[in-house]
């Protein structure tokens, strides 16, 4: 048996790690959930539910993964020692294979506008740009060749391996993905009446904050950390023994709430600067910010064509690194428990998440027969993932780490076998054992609307 593949640095432990955590998530949820919630008093609960949900249930992950040094479902089942807590990581790795499926194709959208930007398409007054996504979307073709190339291009880096390909790719990726970001906020926070924007994003307004806005940074903080995707969980098998794991959480913590507040950074002034409402939803990247980018460069289009390139190419970079990761969850299950080369698992999750997501993105169409329960498919991908499989396998995973795996192995993990002092120790095993089950249930009926 050959000796199992290791990141070959500890910047790459991070910046693959984080690259993960960091994707559309950070760079079009949370402004958009920002804006509807009043601003700094949302980011502010949000550093807080990153602290007691989201670190914590990170290293439940990456203490599965390191001390069973293989896939996600295989790590499970080592530890669950022929218990049913072995189902906890098939759930992870289905969960993880179905979101790439659908991830693929919203990530294909960001190419298109890209090209669009190019080519100059966008620059269309704002009820052209709000047809031209519902368009866009529903075309039977564009949107399918655009998943193909985004997953070919996840495949590549995927299919050479971990220091290789995903390592070397994220000291790539991450460190571009930063300096657009800044270069973005740059330019946006000099627009004439940006410090609006820039007072809403940091002056807190604590009288909007209600039962759903803690919910709502809850529900932010467990998802935009990628928990119960089976992506930390598998890249932590390839740490070596001296990554501290709680140093790593805590600095990918910190960089996934960073590139948050710069997204809001990038957007509210902005949107300000022209008078758009900040809390625009979930259309706000492929609708409403062409129009802003647009009015508010309009006496210097040279620079607004750039920005929303540059912009554009930000959302394209942030999806390729999560979708890096979602891809790898998959393809180190198929490659190791079907017994086959790394290259020819890989090409099995990439031909067959290219279907799937070709389905998915004609469900969004005129095919009406692609659909569940009255819902297309791509909808029914998202609700069944997003809202029931990962809630429900985090909640698990909190009470297998926290009750059953023995405490001397999860100790032996958290101190890197006793090289360092864990003096947090007790405070983790707290919130794994209550706060973070707790917090799961109530994201989890929070999303069906039963609380």
């Amino acid at each position: 048996m050959s000796e199992r593949a290791n990141f070959g640095s500890k910047l790459g432990v991070i910046l693959a790690t984080a690259g993960s955590a960091v994707g559309l998530g950070n760079v079009w949820r949370f402004p958009y959930m920002t804006g509807q919630n009043g601003g700094a008093a949302f980011i502010l609960i949000y550093v807080l539910c990153v602290l007691l949900l989201g670190i914590p249930c990170m290293i439940n992950e990456f203490i599965i993964g390191r001390s069973a040094q293989t896939n996600t479902a295989r790590a499970y089942r080592k530890l669950a020692n022929g218990t049913p807590w072995a189902l906890v990581g098939y759930l992870g790795v289905l969960a993880g294979y179905l979101i790439t499926s659908y991830y693929a194709v919203v990530s294909g959208w960001c190419l298109q506008y890209i090209y669009a930007s190019v080519v100059g398409q966008l620059n269309g007054d704002p009820e052209y740009i709000k047809t031209y996504f519902q368009s866009f979307s529903q075309d039977p073709f564009k949107p399918i060749f655009w998943t193909v190339v985004i997953l070919l291009t996840t495949h590549y880096v995927v299919s050479h391996g971990v220091e290789r390909g995903i390592e070397r790719a994220s000291k790539m990726l991450m460190p571009t993905l930063f300096i657009l970001l800044l270069v973005i906020v740059v330019a946006s926070c000099m627009l004439p009446g940006a410090a609006d924007g820039i007072e809403f994003l940091f002056y807190p307004d604590f009288s909007k904050v209600n039962k759903d806005v803690f919910l709502g940074a809850l529900g932010q903080s467990f998802y935009s950390m990628s928990i119960a995707m089976g992506c930390l969980c598998t890249y932590a098998s390839y740490f070596s023994r001296q990554t501290n794991l709680t140093s790593s959480a805590v600095q990918i913590g910190v960089i996934d709430c960073l590139v948050a507040i710069l997204a809001g950074l990038m957007i509210f002034p902005a949107a300000f600067s022209v008078g758009v409402n900040p809390d625009s939803g979930p259309s706000l990247i492929f609708i409403t910010l062409p129009n802003v980018f647009n009015e508010a460069f309009s006496g210097m289009p040279v620079i607004g064509y750039i920005i929303s390139l540059l912009f554009y190419g930000l959302l394209s970079l942030a999806a390729l690194t999560s979708l890096i990761s979602l891809h790898e969850v998959s393809t180190a299950f198929f490659s190791e428990e079907l017994h086959i080369t790394r290259n020819r698992g890989a090409w099995l999750v990439t031909v067959s998440c290219i279907i799937i997501g070709a389905f998915c993105s004609l469900s969004l169409g005129r095919f009406d027969g692609l659909q569940l329960f009255g819902k297309p498919l791509f909808d029914v991908f998202d609700f069944v993932t997003g809202q029931i499989m990962l809630p429900i396998g985090g909640f698990l995973t909190c009470l297998f780490v926290g009750w059953y795996v023995p405490k001397k192995l999860v100790r032996d993990e958290y101190t890197n076998f006793g090289t360092m002092r864990g003096r947090f120790f007790h405070v983790y095993l707290f919130c794994i054992r209550y706060v973070c089950p707790i917090c799961i249930l109530l994201i989890f009926l929070h999303q069906l609307n039963i609380i």
